[in-house]
């Protein structure tokens, strides 16, 4: 199997990426104190828990040194290395309070879109050694489409949880979230390869097409991210080809 690549072009790759640091900033400033308690779609976290993994992140990314001392632990820890890793970005700040996780996340937030720009071509090409649960089957990522891809989308999926859980209104725009959106369908439609007609609305919506005579669907942008990310939504995965996108 080929491993998945990022279709963005890397200085779009980039802008989302130093865009999306930024609103994850702003939505941590924007939360009360009582609203880090909330839970979220995320099960075994609540919104200060949900932060910390998202610190932890932007904390790999922002230092080689720092990444490779994340990898290190969770694959010692064993199981699934995904969920190693994501646990060990929790436990370590268990004590941290919401104001330190917001301006830790603030300070690192530009090292992090620096450490990710400066990874070379090469290093991007290369396969990881960890394959991925996606639809029910292994597959392969390239360093570039962790980079690139799933590095941004992961806080901002996150961010969508946080003001879900928390109530608080989204910052969407066309020119961000629409193009992590177009992203998403793009690879969604890849994934399943049939003929569709797809619209969504909202900020970040737009309209897809492929083939003729496919199923239709007219629905909320974030909707579909959320029920393509198995999170509970106005569509069940089931009804959407039965097609996972990894955020």
């Amino acid at each position: 199997m080929k491993p998945r690549e990022s279709a963005l072009p890397r200085p779009v790759a980039m802008r989302l990426a130093a865009t999306e640091y930024t609103r994850c900033t702003e939505a941590f400033r924007s939360l009360r104190l009582g609203q880090w308690a909330a839970r979220t779609d995320c099960p075994a976290w609540d919104v200060r828990q949900m932060a910390a993994h998202m610190l932890g992140m932007a904390e790999m990314a922002a230092s080689i040194r720092e990444s490779l001392r994340q990898q290190r632990k969770a694959t010692r820890a064993g199981g699934t290395f995904i969920d190693a890793l994501n646990q060990l970005q929790v436990d370590e700040r268990r004590d941290w309070t919401p104001e330190r996780i917001t301006e830790r996340y603030a300070a690192r937030a530009p090292r992090a879109v620096a450490g990710r720009r400066r990874m070379p071509s090469f290093v991007r090409r290369r396969t990881m050694p960890q394959l991925q649960d996606v639809n029910g089957a292994h597959e392969p990522w390239t360093y570039g489409y962790l980079i690139d891809v799933i590095l941004t989308r992961d806080p901002w999926m996150h961010r969508l949880d946080i003001a879900r859980a928390a109530g608080t209104a989204l910052h969407l725009t066309a020119d961000h979230d629409g193009v992590i959106v177009a992203d998403v369908v793009a690879e969604w439609a890849g994934r399943h390869g049939k003929d569709f007609e797809l619209t969504l609305t909202g900020p970040a919506g737009g309209a897809w097409k492929a083939g003729t005579g496919g199923p239709g669907w007219t629905l909320d942008a974030i909707d579909f991210c959320r029920a393509t990310s198995r999170r509970p939504a106005s569509v069940t995965l089931g009804e959407l080809m039965n097609t996972e996108v990894p955020y």
